[in-house]
């Protein structure tokens, strides 16, 4: 039962707190302006935990890591099977590149404010795509995964379903659902939101035919404390399997070859200058550094990632079912 990890027992905590900031707001609604941000933010840290949970399982316990993965869905906004297919699989084979489902470049070049926010539509609908397969592929040759994926789905749809229904019970119908909007449904939106977005702004501009400017990083001790060192991107493409408690020594013994410009002390500032700035001054916005995602080399040079094989074989484009990530545990 306990982590394979010490560091871990932080993100226990913070998965203990979860249901404890969102059920104070159902018994008192007056909560809400002072708990709702807390249930944004520990939603959005839902979804990075369940991000370092399947590239690193967090137990020993097969069965402890399938529960664990299961109550995180609920908190993050959607099944977090869904990162093997979509992140594991996909992304982490492609970082960017066509072929991969979250591309950056799928409609602009550009990277501007309204790409920014509006780019977790258009990636969840090509996100699906993997998700379906993933799941067809799982039924047909692995039933013991694919009941995990609908348990998961049904403890996540339950989960939904009884807090909205016990709000209206409790404070009548508009004013039950804006209970829950404000304290659960609205932060679990931001949770799947917000993961793709640092997906987003953490590859836009970047070159991944390079060894190790194929991602940008948030190097603030602040931020990456919140996020667990989700911030530090371009050591998690290159040791996707190692623990989220060593992104700072990887990142250290590599900093100094990767570009300044990939390197971003502040989260704020550089969403401010990315992003507020050019709003105003379009001739500021972020520019390719590198080799584009677009623009393979002629001569077929540049590999990007060093590491785009997994410890037990290649990832695949057909989305394997029995590969990768803590859910193929279950196989």
């Amino acid at each position: 039962m306990l982590p394979r990890n010490p560091a871990d027992y932080r993100a226990l905590l913070w998965a203990l707190l979860m249901p404890v900031v969102v059920i104070a707001q159902f018994v008192n609604p007056k909560l809400i302006p002072y708990l709702s941000p807390l249930s944004f933010y520990f939603a959005m840290a839902a979804g990075t935990m369940a991000h370092n949970h399947n590239h690193c399982p967090t137990f020993k316990n097969r069965k402890v890591n399938e529960l664990y993965a299961s109550y995180i869905s609920i908190f993050y906004g959607y099944p977090t099977f869904a990162w093997v297919p979509t992140h594991n699989l996909n992304h982490h084979k492609h970082v960017n590149r066509e072929g991969d489902a979250t591309i950056t470049w799928r409609h602009s070049k550009r990277n501007t404010w309204w790409i920014a926010v509006s780019y977790f539509f258009i990636s969840s609908y090509y996100q699906s795509t993997p998700i379906k397969e993933y799941i067809a592929k799982a039924k047909r040759s692995n039933p013991k995964l694919h009941k995990h994926i609908i348990k998961q789905y049904a403890i996540w749809g339950s989960a939904l379903t009884a807090a909205l229904v016990a709000n209206v019970v409790m404070h009548g119908a508009w004013e039950g659902f804006k209970v829950f909007a404000l304290a659960f449904g609205l932060p679990c939106l931001f949770g799947t939101w917000s993961m793709m977005w640092f997906n987003y702004m953490q590859h836009v501009h970047c070159d991944p035919w390079s060894a190790h400017n194929h991602s940008r990083n948030i190097t603030g001790r602040i931020f990456n404390f919140l996020v667990f060192n989700n911030g530090l991107h371009t050591i998690h493409h290159e040791n996707p399997g190692s623990h989220w408690s060593k992104a700072y020594e990887l990142h250290n013994a590599i900093k100094d070859q990767i570009d300044p410009r990939l390197n971003e002390p502040s989260f704020l500032w550089w969403v401010f200058r990315a992003y507020v700035i050019t709003a105003f001054f379009p001739s500021l916005e972020t520019k390719q550094v590198g080799r584009a995602a677009y623009d393979p080399p002629a001569d077929g040079e540049g590999a990007g990632p060093k590491t785009h094989m997994r410890e037990k074989g290649p990832m695949i484009d057909s989305v394997d079912a029995l590969e990768a990530g803590n859910n193929a545990q279950m196989a």
